[in-house]
């Protein structure tokens, strides 16, 4: 490694500084994942104290509103393996947060549900969760974020949201 480039890596200095991606910086979708992970990062820096995962709490909050959902359905919308949406369940089932539940007109389908402890449990994170997000985003002014979150809901293909009267 060159002198230069060790210099433009210290800890004093920005990492990117002196670095070129080429025309890739100019790519929506490099963009887009650099831009997740920094916001991950700072939100996984508020949650950490938390023995809940984002993906997790993202699974519960999802049960909890739409009660007797399915978690093919859940991992389909969120793009999640369903191996992998069987073992999120099951983290959140041994925690005593949801329950599987078997309907009498159709013994072929689990329905999942939030227990009260999963109740207790949303009631008291979501507010942390909120928090976090918005320090996450705070190098975004309050009119950018709703651009963005109006932005990534339509990349996403979900609908648009309406909050306090304004189109987001």
């Amino acid at each position: 490694m060159s002198a230069a480039v060790e210099a433009d890596v210290s800890p004093d200095r920005d990492p990117k500084a002196g670095l070129s991606f080429g025309p890739i910086e100019e790519s929506i979708g490099f963009l887009l994942r650099i831009a997740q992970l920094t916001v991950f990062e700072r939100t996984f820096v508020e949650l950490q104290r938390r023995d809940v995962k984002i993906g997790e709490f993202t699974i519960l909050l999802a049960i909890f509103e739409n009660p007797g959902v399915r978690q093919g359905v859940i991992a389909d919308v969120l793009k999640i393996k369903w191996s992998n949406m069987t073992k999120l369940v099951r983290s959140l089932e041994e925690r005593g947060l949801v329950e599987r539940i078997v309907p009498p007109h159709d013994r072929r389908s689990i329905e999942l549900h939030v227990t009260q402890g999963g109740r207790n449990f949303i009631e008291g994170f979501t507010p942390l969760m909120e928090e976090a997000d918005r320090k996450a985003l705070s190098m975004l002014s309050n009119e950018e974020c709703v651009q963005l979150l109006a932005l990534l809901r339509k990349v996403s293909g979900w609908p648009s949201l309406t909050t306090g009267g304004r189109d987001v």
